[in-house]
């Protein structure tokens, strides 16, 4: 037999009220149902919930460690019955994004935190890759949205673009390079590049801003790449975002390359016509671009 989880919400008005009259009472039941209720809940746990000798309707001992239980039993009911009725208008149980991790995460944040204003049932998950392997995560996980800076377009793909950024090719003050000016492909060649390693799995992506050298240092992310900047181990390219400050200050230098120091791309968020976003995934994109267009990147 299967425990009646409507007699835990009768232990509690039974305690609440101190008396099995009063408790049938607000309950709007005859007493009578009461007291067989709560029998049938003792035969069945083997377990004495009242103590039968008292003028008050008191839980013994055992009767306050399942009751206890029993209301952590009808919370989870409630969270489930609220959960239900969200979706039910319309918000889905679960919003996956993946982002390319060179773009800027205060915007995302802001639109998660938003977001989490808002109070509504659907979990997000916020996932993180490089270059092709976002677009690889996104079509494998069967994701709701992508950030990306670049991506293979088709007919079933809705990009919204956002703010344009722009890298820069720097070293810090102290590399060789921070002293020389128009310097050729070839000088660029003889030192180390630092770059970002790309998550695809497709061994035959090709990212077209590495200059091709020998010295070429794969890096796991921004941060650390940032890093081995300071440290005078390389060259790279780096969202300005991420490193104003150092430019302001002199740590870094932007590198005077013959072929181009700076090159700025448009970010796309996108979704896709096959899976199409849920109330929560139209809210979410509203926000990031919002957050987006005021940020000053």
């Amino acid at each position: 037999m299967r425990i009646d989880v409507d007699a835990f919400k009768v232990l509690e008005v039974l305690v609440q009220e101190g008396s099995f009259a009063k408790a049938a009472e607000r309950l709007h039941k005859a007493q009578s149902a009461v007291s067989y209720q709560v029998k049938k809940l003792e035969q069945h746990l083997g377990v004495n919930l009242f103590c039968r000798d008292q003028y008050r309707a008191e839980l013994t001992p055992e009767g306050k460690v399942i009751l206890a239980e029993g209301q952590k039993l009808l919370q989870y009911l409630a969270n489930i019955e609220h959960l239900a009725s969200r979706f039910s208008d319309g918000w889905e149980p679960k919003l996956e994004l993946i982002v390319d991790g060179s773009l800027p995460m205060e915007p995302i944040m802001k639109a998660l935190k938003r977001m989490a204003s808002e109070n509504i049932p659907t979990k997000i998950q916020l996932n993180v890759e490089f270059l092709g392997g976002v677009q690889a995560r996104f079509e494998r996980d069967h994701a709701d949205l992508m950030l990306v800076k670049d991506y293979r377009t088709g007919p079933n793909y809705r990009p919204q673009s956002l703010p344009d950024i722009t890298s820069i090719l720097v070293v810090c003050a102290t590399h060789p390079l921070a002293l020389e000016k128009n310097i050729s492909l070839y000088d660029l060649q003889r030192h180390v590049e630092l770059t970002i390693e790309d998550s695809s799995p497709d061994i035959n992506y090709y990212d077209e801003l590495q200059f091709g050298g020998d010295k070429v240092f794969y890096l796991s992310d921004f941060a650390m790449k940032k890093n081995a900047l300071e440290m005078g181990l390389g060259f790279g390219w780096m969202p300005d975002f991420l490193i104003h400050k150092e430019l302001e200050s002199g740590e870094m230098v932007e590198v005077d390359f013959n072929g181009g120091s700076q090159y700025s791309f448009s970010p796309k968020l996108v979704s896709t016509m096959q899976r199409p976003l849920g109330r929560a995934g139209l809210l979410f994109t509203e926000f990031i671009l919002d957050e987006f267009a005021k940020a000053d990147l």
